[in-house]
């Protein structure tokens, strides 16, 4: 099972690439800077993305609880709009985790493939979620997440997001996001 899904987002990510065209453009920015704090348990953490392709964005991310314990990403995504006002999304991402499940001098290493949906409700208003398959050190979870985030202005916006499953369990966060 694990394979067909790392397969199918293999193939959704390619597929998305190769048939995307300068016409073909998505709805949101993918080049940006984040910083977030998780609420329960209490986390610290920081993002990037950025384009590189008009349907494919490269990204990374780190979370921790300061308490010798990180979880850190890095991967390939893509995204297409589905209409004026919304993209499908979707990542395949290397994860290294060191945390009460997965623990070891250098932590536990493997991987997470997801695809999500972000949808404008209005001009500065953004909802989204995303559902997807982690699978570290024999390790294999359902995983999902939603969020809204209020675009102050054009290069700046504030979020929350709803994580379930993930590294510290179902977690909320509230999230600062920079476009560059």
């Amino acid at each position: 099972m694990r394979k067909i899904l790392c397969a199918t987002g293999i193939l959704l990510a390619s597929v998305s690439v190769a048939h995307a065209n300068s016409s073909t453009m998505s709805n949101f920015s993918y080049d940006y800077a984040e910083a977030r704090i998780g609420v329960s348990p209490l986390t610290y953490g920081a993002g990037f993305s950025k384009s590189i392709h008009p349907n494919a964005h490269i990204l990374a991310s780190v979370d921790t609880e300061f308490d010798s314990d990180w979880n850190l990403a890095a991967g390939v995504g893509f995204h297409a709009p589905i209409n004026n006002w919304a993209d499908v999304t979707g990542e395949l991402k290397l994860r290294n985790e060191k945390s009460e499940k997965h623990d070891g001098s250098g932590g536990k290493v493997g991987m997470e493939v997801n695809i999500g949906v972000r949808q404008w409700l209005g001009p500065q208003l953004e909802v989204g979620g995303l559902i997807g398959h982690t699978s570290i050190d024999d390790d294999d979870n359902v995983i999902g997440a939603i969020y809204g985030r209020f675009h102050a202005t054009e290069l700046f916006s504030i979020g929350a997001e709803g994580r379930f499953n993930d590294t510290y369990g179902d977690t909320v966060l509230l999230t600062t996001r920079f476009k560059f």
